[in-house]
């Protein structure tokens, strides 16, 4: 989809130009100091659509027959579904949606056997197309990033919620016999409620959910212990935003909580975490663990007792308070019995023990040969401008879903555009992409495009690339 996507945007840029050495043209992505100035590439605005075409137009091309006027009509008709549905989805805010349809509606002519300019109507209809398409991105790119939305991944926990398990007594033994040498600064039980999570844990099923977490949990361990440690809350807490997302920093319940640490935006914006049409800090793994892990800190302040803590982060603390007042036992457990606690709140505590439990002795639960993955190793780039994150994959060499990975707090594709914002980047690319985006004035930043001539290129083969036209190429390139 990503040519798709660069359809979409108003300007590309080209780095070399004119004829080149195949021997130098294979390893340069961007122009050497002495090389020609680099090209820009603009999708400059298309021509008003031709009237009907003099009669010496219509004798250069082949003469219309009635069976090429009907596949001429019936494209047209695709074509124009389409378009109108791209637009009814454009207008009703399905972004995503409108994408599609207009890219079906482009990519229906010009995989069509029927070439656009063979025939008036068509060449009509896709000067059209491209041009209104064009309006409806940039309108859309001053407001993010266009046509692109985020996807959010479900959080893990709410599936266990609605679980119940029996209790396996040899497991409950096993447990309990390795407790005394297990090494943690979270205080640990093991009990039946705690036990029947650590029977799903045996099961294929159960299995699968702590392999996924713990190798992904290589990514953030070191950072989210840091942490931590420097708010000065138990390092195994870090189990929680296991329990929470897996790991997943673009993790949404249904209630609305977000992120790897799954904070509502009422609490997020409490300890400073921004939420904005552009970015959602709760999905930034560091900020957000740096909230959470104040936010924790504060409620033991309240409750000192750090499995009234885990309650009061699932549920709030008012909920916790007013179970503590009306039965006078400030005991998680005591509490849970009496059954004056949510059911998902009754829950909680005992899969987040029972996930740091099997996380300590994961052979001992079936959990073996899992390769934790390795720390994210980037490098920073504050901007003090929009950039689109295509842009910054072309200047920088990297893949953009790396750059979306690396940059989860983004919530479109743009940076924000009357803000900083910390751009994450693959270690050892910073220069690279610093040396591009220079070439690239800061006002087109979210619109154009970077572009390497290789041997073989043709201004007609790059306009089909981009979806853009040979004219618009040479216009912007002067």
């Amino acid at each position: 989809m990503r040519n798709r996507l660069l359809f979409l945007t108003a300007a590309l840029l080209l780095a070399g130009c004119g004829e080149q050495n195949p021997k130098n043209s294979a390893n340069k992505t961007l122009p050497a100091p002495q090389a020609t100035a680099p090209t820009l590439l603009a999708a400059t605005p298309t021509p008003a659509p031709a009237t009907t075409p003099p009669p010496a137009q219509k004798s250069a091309t082949a003469p219309s027959t009635k069976s090429n006027d009907a596949a001429v009509s019936a494209l047209l008709a695709k074509v124009e579904r389409e378009y109108q549905a791209g637009e009814a989805n454009y207008h009703a805010g399905h972004l995503a949606a409108a994408k599609d349809n207009f890219d079906r509606a482009v990519d229906l002519m010009l995989t069509s056997s029927i070439s656009p300019k063979s025939d008036p109507r068509l060449n009509e209809e896709f000067e059209k197309v491209v041009e209104h398409v064009n309006q409806l991105e940039m309108a859309a790119l001053q407001q993010g990033d266009g046509f692109t939305e985020q996807k959010s991944v479900p959080a893990p926990i709410a599936e266990l919620n609605e679980m119940t398990f029996p209790v396996d007594p040899n497991i409950k033994a096993q447990a309990q016999a390795e407790l005394a040498a297990t090494t943690s600064d979270l205080p640990l039980v093991i009990n039946d409620y705690v036990a029947s999570f650590l029977s799903f844990f045996q099961t294929s099923r159960g299995r699968a959910v702590m392999e996924r977490a713990l190798t992904r949990a290589g990514r953030y361990r070191s950072m989210i212990q840091r942490i931590l440690k420097e708010e000065g809350v138990p390092q195994d807490l870090m189990f929680l935003a296991q329990a929470e997302s897996g790991f997943q920093p673009t993790a949404l319940n249904p209630s609305g909580a977000r992120g790897m640490w799954q904070l509502m935006s009422s609490r997020a914006s409490e300890f400073g975490l921004q939420h904005t049409w552009w970015i959602d800090e709760r999905q930034d793994p560091e900020k957000s663990t740096r909230a959470a892990a104040k936010h924790l800190r504060e409620l033991y302040k309240q409750f000192g007792d750090w499995y009234l803590v885990m309650a009061a982060y699932n549920s709030g603390p008012g909920n916790v308070q007013y179970a503590v007042e009306k039965t006078g036992y400030a005991d998680f457990w005591e509490l849970y019995r009496r059954s004056v606690l949510p059911k998902e709140t009754k829950n909680y505590v005992p899969i987040i023990l029972a996930m740091t439990i099997v996380a300590k002795h994961p052979d001992q639960y079936g959990i073996q040969g899992v390769v934790p993955e390795l720390p994210l190793e980037t490098e920073s780039v504050r901007v003090d401008y929009p950039v689109d994150l295509r842009l910054v994959a072309e200047c920088a060499g990297v893949p953009v879903q790396k750059l979306i990975e690396l940059n989860p707090s983004l919530l479109r594709l743009t940076t924000p555009p009357n803000s900083n914002f910390d751009l994450r980047l693959p270690i050892g690319t910073k220069d690279r992409y610093l040396a591009a985006i220079n070439l690239i004035p800061a006002d087109k930043r979210v619109s154009w495009r970077y572009h390497h001539v290789e041997p073989g290129d043709t201004l007609a083969s790059i306009a089909r690339q981009y979806h853009t036209t040979t004219q618009a190429i040479l216009s912007a390139n002067n």
